[in-house]
């Protein structure tokens, strides 16, 4: 949400005015010093959208869920790994990206700035645009913490304190955001400023019934039957005129040109720095299903092992496996942020759930098709020798084996496994998998499915919770300070209160 972040500055300003004593005497001498006279009231709202799809690469990639789902291991400060509760603040991604693609919906569909902005592609086009990266950033908030403000939230000054809407509520409202995204483009200018497709509308339109897709299978287990919302919703996407992604061609992708100021993230989280490795967990699942992705992945080296405590961590050599091979973490390395690979296998699943039907497709030649994305988009060969392998086959794939992550610490429970006896779990775990290294949606296929059966660390120190996963984030100390009332109501429907082992709505 847009808190007003210059009064602290109004504070100091005026404690100092009333000591000096002297000299300027007046507060109004200084102006409105609750406005940034830095910030423009006429933005280019080509140049917000370009800042808003910079931001993505804080989201696609986090450590904190990767390192939840045991994708990477920590290698001195072990912390998360041991599952600390820390309060999280989302208040960044309001103020920042979501604020200025709001302010893209909002000058695009004032009348009276409307014109001023068709430079930057036609006034619907832009709406559109926005609407369809609001809706990500808003999905991959409200399943990290849970309830979060929506309806009253970027209003600026005009609501400092915004209520936090029912996950619910946020789930319907941004499956009629992306319903309104697809039909509202025109054949006006295409977008300018869009870093991602290039103002390709088509693809755009992709997009948006592939993150419907996702979105509605995330709620398959308040909606697990055909009939139902979810799989209305599903169908409905997935049938779509439009399309949805079915092409590493139509990755939505982000292109790091490299250079301080805009490169990847993974080569900013090595760079002079040596805490996060590929995790044995994954490399454990990996090596039981023979799978060649592993050389991608990670680069060589021997994996970590996963939710050691510090004194652990450092006993053990600093030559390990990192996260991702090299060439796929230098400054201009791609993030992939919705792939054709988790497109497909989302398909599968619906189709497999008896959801809906799609013309040329079947729950298994989606699943074979999802695979064989996630192989191409590594640049890996061997796609068709592996769903016909006895590991990941469709109908009798075995997995990823037991005793994932084992180690002498002794520190993962030997019932770990990833085994699979139903087409359910097979994609579940190829999901798990084509997301890699994209914790935040990963953590969420977890949670939602169970797949692989990872268990938590034997030496995790969130005790209250009996030592599990955790299940979302803790509100931040700023929505404590800033607005106690809202968060207070939305705490009252968390059962167990503000804690990382409550679920979020479409978990329970």
């Amino acid at each position: 949400m847009k808190y007003n972040f210059f009064k602290p500055f109004l504070a100091i300003a005026t404690g100092t005015l009333l000591l000096a004593g002297t000299g300027c005497n007046k507060l109004e001498d200084f102006g409105d010093t609750n406005l940034n006279p830095l910030g423009s009231t006429s933005p280019i709202t080509a140049a917000l959208l370009t800042n808003a799809q910079v931001s993505l690469g804080g989201t696609a990639v986090s450590v904190r869920p990767a390192i939840f789902v045991q994708y990477v291991a920590e290698t001195q400060y072990t912390d998360v790994s041991l599952y600390s509760e820390p309060k999280l603040e989302f208040g960044g991604t309001f103020s920042g990206p979501m604020y200025d693609l709001q302010s893209i919906i909002n000058r695009n569909s004032n009348p009276a700035t409307a014109a001023a902005n068709t430079g930057s592609g036609s006034n619907a086009n832009q709406i559109a645009v926005a609407k369809i990266m609001m809706t990500y950033y808003m999905w991959t908030t409200t399943d990290r913490w849970g309830d979060v403000p929506y309806d009253e939230a970027l209003k600026g000054a005009g609501n400092f304190t915004p209520k936090f809407d029912e996950q619910s509520k946020i789930y319907e409202r941004m499956v009629t955001d992306l319903k309104a995204a697809v039909v509202g483009f025109d054949a006006g200018l295409p977008v300018r400023g869009d870093i991602m497709y290039g103002g390709d509308a088509a693809k755009w339109k992709k997009l948006a019934n592939s993150l419907r897709m996702q979105i509605a299978l995330r709620l398959s287990k308040k909606f697990p039957n055909a009939g139902q919302y979810a799989a209305t919703q599903f169908a409905a996407a997935a049938n779509d005129p439009a399309g949805f992604i079915a092409s590493n061609a139509d990755n939505f992708t982000i292109k790091y040109p490299g250079g301080a100021a805009y490169r990847n993230p993974w080569f900013d989280t090595y760079n002079g720095r040596s805490d996060y490795a590929f995790s044995k967990t994954f490399a454990d699942i990996l090596g039981n299903m023979g799978d060649s992705r592993r050389s991608a992945f990670g680069s060589a080296g021997n994996p970590f092992p996963y939710g050691l405590t510090r004194a652990q961590a450092t006993t053990l050599p600093v030559s390990y496996s990192m996260v991702l091979d090299g060439p796929f973490r230098t400054e201009s390395s791609p993030v992939v942020v919705i792939s054709a690979a988790n497109t497909l296998l989302t398909l599968a699943e619906g189709l497999e759930r008896g959801w809906t039907t799609v013309t040329g497709y079947t729950a298994q030649s989606a699943y074979e098709a999802g695979v064989t994305a996630s192989f191409d988009q590594w640049g890996i060969s061997g796609a068709a020798a592996y769903v016909a392998g006895s590991a990941a086959k469709y109908g009798t794939g075995t997995g990823g084996g037991t005793g994932i992550g084992v180690n002498s610490f002794n520190n993962i429970p030997a019932a770990s496994n990833a085994v699979t006896t139903t087409n359910l779990q097979r994609i579940a775990l190829q999901r798990y998998i084509a997301l890699f290294p994209d914790g935040t949606q990963a953590w969420s296929e977890w949670r939602r499915t169970g797949v692989p059966d990872i268990r938590a660390t034997t030496l995790a120190t969130n005790d209250a919770a009996g030592k599990t996963i955790p299940r979302r984030y803790v509100y931040g100390q700023l929505e404590y300070s800033l607005n106690p009332a809202q968060l207070q109501v939305a705490i009252g429907r968390l059962t167990g209160g503000d804690v990382m082992n409550g679920k979020v709505w479409w978990d329970q």
